[in-house]
């Protein structure tokens, strides 16, 4: 592959990186407010039913009122991106890579707009509204430099007398549905991953984010993709999610989001339809009830901290996050206690400020939902940090900590999606292992420990998708830690990896005799 590196985070302690973002934030409130439009076929439509978003750290500042689709709206959109694909897919590869080439160079220009967005819409401390839209620059990149390679095809024999090749082809129309924790990095890249293999695509991006997907659509429209590859049809899910995941065009649904959405698009999409001649192919990443390990033979210092940032970074919503931690009896009261006073030492509120390491969590809903879970682990555990929340002006959620919990309980084994983490102890490092695979999901994980033995161990039995020894369990980069999950965690569609692009097309075998 062409060489690739992935987009350097910013430093936000050199002056000139904070002034940048501070204009960022002046570009964003310039255009706060704002009404937008659908983008079907290139063409702007607007509608009178509206997706307000608003800023989750200030529920009174709109971001912008976004129109929402009808059906009739969905099906316009359907049909014209059925007709784009016939003249898409036989666009050359390079064609295709420039546009997302080109689209990394002018988010890379308009990186601390993109970031002071995130803030604003997503309630994104800096630094993590930061990595979102470089690792957005990254996909961009990554994918475009494996369609260079993909367009060769790949070898296969060939006896005398015939010439065998094996290439990739597109598959058709791709409904994309991205979520609101990574509004910029999982929309772009689950987008642009349709697109440069040959595909189009409606995006119907999260709800509460409809504002970034807008902007990001602008940009590949100035990066030269043409009118039709990608439409722009935000709405609810019972409008339209579940008429577009059915519709018998639709070739392979995209989505990333809740293990109950995500397993009702899988069931949906097996159904086929009247005029439908294909099986529809569904890509999903559905979340996780990830753990860190701690063994006896540990940096202590090193667990608490990978529990606390991958606990509480961005207030704990990422499918990636740390919301169990499993430790070696014989250190657990230590690590316990080290866990306690970072959680304690954490500073949460108005992401705008810098000085806030977690903000808000993104809604009323999620609010309520944690705050149940909160009250539930106070039956369930000793809290030992946290378990208050604000929504008076925004959804505010302390950084909560329980330990001594049962590895059964509620809390150890739901997805809360929130600032929560639970603490439990193991006799040994087998039983850790167990414990850490006992829930449905199987995502990411991480052990701390300087035993190689038990690294190997962990390396063969520690049954997730991503795992990371030494370091927290958040923030795989693209290229280098490809993200994907087994179990109820998704289809293990390893984002950001070399076989991603592959679940976007299929397999042609041609076979000419001499």
């Amino acid at each position: 592959m062409i060489p690739y590196k992935h987009e350097p985070f910013t430093d936000f302690t050199q002056k000139e990186n904070e002034e940048a973002l501070l204009e960022g934030f002046k570009t964003v409130e310039g255009y706060l407010g704002q009404d937008y439009p659908l983008i079907i076929g290139g063409e702007r439509i607007m509608t009178e039913d509206k997706l307000v978003s608003s800023n989750p750290a200030n529920k009174g500042e709109v971001i912008g009122s976004v129109s929402k689709a009808s059906r009739d709206l969905a099906e316009k959109a359907m049909n014209v991106a059925d007709e784009t694909f016939n003249t898409w897919r036989k666009m050359k590869p390079e064609f295709r890579a420039d546009v997302l080439f080109k689209a990394a160079a002018i988010v890379r220009r308009r990186k601390h707009e993109f970031s002071a967005l995130l803030v604003k819409e997503a309630g994104k401390p800096w630094n993590e509204a930061d990595a979102d839209t470089a690792e957005g620059i990254d996909f961009l990149e990554y994918y475009a430099r494996q369609m260079l390679e993909l367009k060769k095809g790949m070898h296969v024999e060939s006896r005398p007398g015939e010439y065998n090749q094996f290439h990739y082809i597109p598959l058709g129309v791709g409904v994309v549905i991205s979520p609101w924790n990574f509004a910029f990095a999982i929309m772009a890249g689950t987008t642009a991953a349709a697109l440069v293999t040959g595909n189009t695509v409606l995006l119907k991006p999260a709800s509460t984010t409809p504002v970034v997907a807008y902007k990001f659509i602008e940009v590949l429209e100035e990066a030269g993709m043409p009118a039709g590859v990608v439409n722009f049809i935000p709405g609810s899910g019972s409008e339209i999610g579940d008429y577009i995941v059915d519709h018998p065009r639709t070739r392979f649904v995209s989505f990333t989001g809740s293990r109950e959405v995500g397993t009702r698009i899988y069931e949906r999409a097996a159904v086929v339809q009247e005029d439908q001649i294909w099986l529809k192919r569904v890509i999903a990443e559905m979340g996780g009830k990830d753990t860190i390990v701690v063994d006896n033979d540990a940096d202590l210092e090193l667990a608490a901290d990978a529990i606390v940032k991958s606990a509480f970074g961005f207030s704990g919503q990422k499918c990636s996050a740390c919301s169990r931690a499993v430790i070696h009896e014989d250190v657990y009261d230590e690590v316990v206690e080290r866990v306690e006073k970072l959680a304690k030492a954490t500073t949460h509120g108005d992401p705008a400020d810098n000085k806030s390491f977690t903000g808000p969590v993104i809604d009323q809903t999620s609010y309520d939902k944690i705050m149940k879970y909160i009250e539930i682990g106070k039956e369930e555990g000793r809290l030992i940090a946290g378990g208050t929340g604000d929504d008076s002006k925004g959804y505010f959620v302390a950084p909560t900590v329980f330990a001594d919990l049962d590895p059964k309980a509620q809390i150890m084994q739901e997805e809360i999606f929130g600032p929560v983490v639970g603490l439990t102890k193991a006799k040994n490092f087998d039983e850790a292992i167990e414990i850490a695979n006992n829930t449905d999901y199987g995502l990411t994980g991480a052990v701390i420990t300087n035993n190689r033995a038990h690294i190997e161990q962990a390396r063969e039995d520690f049954h997730v998708g991503n795992l990371y020894f030494n370091r927290g369990c958040t923030g795989a980069i693209v290229g280098y830690q490809p993200f994907g999950g087994f179990d109820m965690s998704g289809t293990d569609s390893k984002a950001g990896g070399p076989d991603y692009l592959q679940l976007h097309m299929q397999g042609k075998t041609t076979s000419e005799m001499l």
